[in-house]
């Protein structure tokens, strides 16, 4: 059996706002250290809230990189950008001075140097498919264990099935080096798959499983 910190909330509401204090709390933390911080957000329409709560938090926010853990390789102008919904939730309010690191548009260079330039993620704050995928490292994918290995790029293109398009996503590796993670559950259904996941079996079934025994504290905050 896996062990991991766990926390639950009495609703959503509290577990969005008090996960941002903490986020916020070790941002700070980490930028009193060094002057600079990485935050790695996922995209999706459960974290919003949290992201919006984030927004108002008193961060020295030009000195922020947001870094998406995944996204799909899509105009940002779709419903289903990873990008747009950050922008809208999260880089709005104090929080518009931070520096985002687009991983998807085509026009500013190499994307795996982007993620390089702003690594290692100080902050990781991820979400958790009832599949137990995690980012975008889906079982199944056909370029899942290019995504688990040790030697992955920063960056990894990935075509989830049954899914409308391919995506990009921060390998395993990047994200099990981050300094403190956070995996950020909501329903009966995704706690169900979260009790699975941690019970012992192959990463390639479970994603999660990577993240959820990296080195890094990790903690997974749950409301229904």
């Amino acid at each position: 059996m896996i062990e991991v910190a766990r926390q639950a909330y009495p609703d959503r509401d509290t577990l969005m706002r008090d996960l941002a204090e903490l986020v916020a709390d070790q941002l700070r933390a980490a930028h009193a250290g060094k002057g600079h911080a990485t935050l790695a957000v996922p995209g999706g329409t459960t974290p919003g809230p949290f992201l919006a709560a984030l927004s108002e938090a008193d961060l020295a926010w030009k000195d922020i990189r947001v870094l998406p853990t995944d996204e799909r390789m899509v105009s940002e102008l779709s419903p289903r950008s990873n990008a747009r919904l950050i922008r809208e939730t999260l880089l709005t309010g104090r929080a518009a001075e931070a520096e985002f690191v687009d991983v998807y548009e085509p026009l500013l260079g190499a994307r795996p140097k982007r993620v390089a330039a702003v690594l290692p993620i100080d902050v990781a704050v991820l979400g958790m498919g009832a599949d137990m995928h995690t980012a975008s490292l889906f079982p199944g994918a056909p370029e899942l264990a290019a995504a688990l290995a040790e030697d992955a790029p920063e960056l990894v293109e990935i075509t989830p099935p049954g899914q409308p398009e391919a995506r990009l996503t921060l390998p395993a590796r990047v994200l099990r080096a981050a300094g403190v993670i956070h995996i950020l559950i909501t329903g009966a259904d995704k706690l169900a798959a979260l009790e699975r996941a941690l019970e012992e079996g192959p990463v390639e079934a479970a994603p999660v499983r990577a993240v959820l025994t990296a080195p890094a504290p990790v903690t997974v905050h749950y409301a229904e």
